[in-house]
């Protein structure tokens, strides 16, 4: 059977290569995915797919198989915008292919692993390897903007409950088993103002954050003592300042920095809070401290509000779903696939991290190209995760679960 999955993943690759040019072609940054929606929905009609819809959310879902057990490979849709154009060496919305490499915004995350799973999902199909399966390819939406939103919409509505996902973000062809969690938290000191001429008459909220900020950047050295060997440790950073005050002539009036915290395993929101709480210069400050929300509309015009804690997840190594992702990658690659981590944060943070579903990656391309103007993903990483989305579902059910 390895040898009918790697000859259908070769004939698909032309397929799954004008795909891909064609999303990256499509601008689709959070909240304006329609068309690349629409134009996955059509490759997922073209490739025989059983059933196509698009949810509430505007994320698009298609399945191929009927059975009980359900798998779900994920791939977002949006992407980061391109800033500065004239940092690429090619046009980002081009598609341009330069020694068996695509590159342009888009392609490593994560619109290859959408292409590959689609014709993945294909070839399962075609050659019958969906027994007691139901395998959906689901191209969700908004999640650069909040990771994982798109699936508690679709987990808390009841649009689908997988019994394993598998997030088709670039891994560089490894067995991804988790990363890190995330929060973003606000830190606001308050003065009083006063005019800039006379600054002893107010008390500067800048001033009152300076030993903040420093304590901050402490805090994130002390972190490594609650590393964890695979994951390893949580870190902190100040992304964003800025300050209030009457006018430029003024005393500052308040003052608000914003963290980006990443958790690792162990470390949850309350506990990360608390940390910052007690740090001699926010008491010292009576600094206030806030996890921000989030509430932006998607394409949909839909509003679905949360939080902005996305928590670590982590899927033990020895899981029948990890065990049936190293059979499919040994049949995919022709050797066992190395077993790593995201530094980055996915969709996963829902699925596993918030609704417990077992979650692991595979995908094309690497991470170190999301976001720059390299963005890129190989043609072959195509053909070889297509290769192993196909097996994975056999594989599964083979597993002993208890």
């Amino acid at each position: 059977m390895t040898s009918a999955i790697a000859e259908r993943a070769d004939k698909y690759t032309d397929d799954m290569v004008q795909f891909l040019r064609d999303m990256i072609a499509i601008p689709s940054e959070s909240g304006d995915e329609e068309r690349v929606v629409r134009r996955a929905a059509e490759e997922m009609e073209r490739a025989g797919f059983d059933e196509v819809k698009i949810d509430g959310f505007g994320n698009v879902l298609g399945r191929v198989g009927s059975g009980k057990t359900i798998i779900a490979l994920d791939a977002h849709l949006d992407t980061v915008g391109i800033g500065d154009r004239s940092t690429f060496r090619f046009d980002p919305y081009a598609g341009i292919i330069e020694n068996g490499i695509i590159f342009g915004r888009g392609a490593s995350d994560q619109e290859g692993g959408m292409a590959a799973a689609v014709h993945g999902a294909r070839i399962a199909k075609e050659l019958g390897l969906l027994d007691g399966v139901s395998l959906w390819v689901t191209g969700t939406v908004m999640e650069e903007d909040c990771d994982g939103l798109c699936w508690q919409y679709i987990l808390r509505e009841g649009v689908l409950r997988p019994d394993v996902v598998i997030s088709t973000e670039a891994t560089n062809l490894a067995v991804y088993r988790g990363h890190r969690g995330r929060m973003e938290v606000e830190v606001r000191t308050q003065g009083r103002s006063a005019h800039g001429s006379a600054p002893e008459r107010g008390i500067n909220a800048i001033y009152k954050m300076a030993p903040i900020i420093e304590d901050i950047a402490r805090h994130n050295d002390d972190l490594v003592r609650g590393a964890d060997p695979f994951l390893g440790k949580g870190s902190v950073t100040i992304s964003a300042i800025r300050s209030t005050s009457p006018s430029l002539c003024a005393v500052a009036d308040s003052c608000t920095i914003h963290l980006d915290r990443r958790l690792t395993k162990g470390e949850t929101e309350q506990i990360a809070l608390d940390a910052i709480a007690k740090l001699p210069s926010v008491m010292q400050a009576n600094a206030e401290l806030s996890v921000l929300d989030y509430s932006r509309p998607t394409w949909r015009g839909l509003v679905y509000p949360t939080r902005k804690y996305y928590p670590t997840w982590l899927l033990e190594e020895n899981h029948p779903a990890i065990r049936a992702a190293l059979a499919a990658g040994q049949g995919a690659l022709g050797k066992t696939p190395g077993v790593g981590k995201w530094t980055f944060s996915t969709n996963g943070i829902a699925t596993a991290g918030m609704f417990g579903i077992p979650t692991l990656g595979f995908g094309p391309g690497n991470e170190v190209h999301a976001h720059t103007p390299e963005d890129q993903c190989p043609i072959d990483h195509l053909t070889i995760a297509a290769k192993f989305y196909a097996a994975f579902s056999a594989a599964f059910v083979a597993e002993p679960r208890g």
